[in-house]
């Protein structure tokens, strides 16, 4: 094939599809603030050993947002601020259980998040359709508006600059969360304000993929990060790298593939992950490979 053929068919496979359609830049735009937004917040998850809270927190949004469809439909306003509301009363009472009863606080978003998630699809199921229903638990990033748009860009400016202004006290608190109560550091203020951070990632991530997907583009490119940097700016600039990726890739994958966007931006970022598990620096090939230089030594 000649070199202008070549050109070509790259255009038409990696291109196109935004150059033509507005939707599909909607959705690319969408998914760059969303990787912007969620992967720091997904970093300081796998540092602090929360990964799944992160999970039951996606699921611990629905219920508000289920109410907020029942009041109002598919509305973007009416649903964001119950997701929110539900995440922080989630977030709130998880930790305020943990320190009043003997349960640990993975234990009580446990709790929280199977009730959140039957809760949750039983007030949409009850009032609305099985389009509905999909379209709160997967999301649809192709039917991104201007207005969800704004709403996610804007909670990724603002996770970037509140990061920013407590990253010292917020990175303390989670390697030496001793060391900062010991000097009056608030570090219950900061895990509350850290905790706010990842409920308002999950529902601008809502918006675009959905309850059941929303954490995956949260917490696979942070745990990508993982297996190839160590200090903590390299990792959140390679999760964010990483959450550019399987954006990028996943909404081209959807595109020509003719497959739901939201699962294929998280099978795009789960390839990643797989490809990180095996060639990254702490990969398992790298393992062994140093392992087998060892012996010979």
């Amino acid at each position: 094939m000649p070199v202008g053929g070549r050109l070509m068919a790259l255009y038409e496979l990696l291109l196109q599809p935004f150059a033509e359609f507005a939707f599909m830049r909607r959705a690319l735009v969408a998914s760059l603030a969303l990787a912007f937004g969620c992967g720091p917040v997904g970093v300081l998850l796998v540092l602090r050993r929360m990964s799944l809270v992160g999970d039951a927190m996606s699921h611990a949004i629905l219920p508000g947002a289920a109410v907020g469809f029942l009041m109002a439909g598919l509305s973007l306003g009416w649903m964001s601020v119950g997701g929110l509301l539900a995440g922080l009363a989630v977030a709130l009472g998880s930790g305020l259980l943990s320190r009043a009863t003997v349960l640990p606080e993975d234990a009580s978003f446990a709790a929280f998040y199977a009730v959140a998630l039957a809760a949750g699809v039983l007030l949409v199921s009850w009032k609305g359709s099985n389009v509905d229903l999909m379209h709160v638990l997967f999301g649809s990033v192709l039917a991104v508006d201007d207005d969800a748009l704004l709403l996610i860009a804007a909670v990724a400016t603002l996770t970037l600059l509140l990061g920013a202004a407590i990253y010292r006290p917020l990175v303390t608190e989670c390697f030496d969360p001793g060391f900062l109560r010991q000097v009056g550091g608030r570090g219950g203020f900061y895990h509350m304000a850290f905790m706010a951070l990842v409920v308002l990632n999950l529902v601008a991530a809502f918006q675009a993929l959905g309850t059941l997907m929303a954490v995956g583009l949260m917490m696979l490119p942070a745990v990508s990060a993982r297996l190839w940097a160590t200090r903590l700016w390299s990792l959140m600039a390679l999760s964010v790298a990483f959450g550019i990726a399987a954006g990028y890739g996943g909404l081209v994958l959807s595109f020509h593939v003719d497959v739901p966007s939201g699962p294929a931006i998280v099978l795009a970022a789960g390839a990643l992950y797989v490809s990180s598990l095996l060639l990254g620096r702490e990969g398992l090939l790298r393992r062994h490979l140093a392992r087998f230089r060892h012996l010979e030594a």
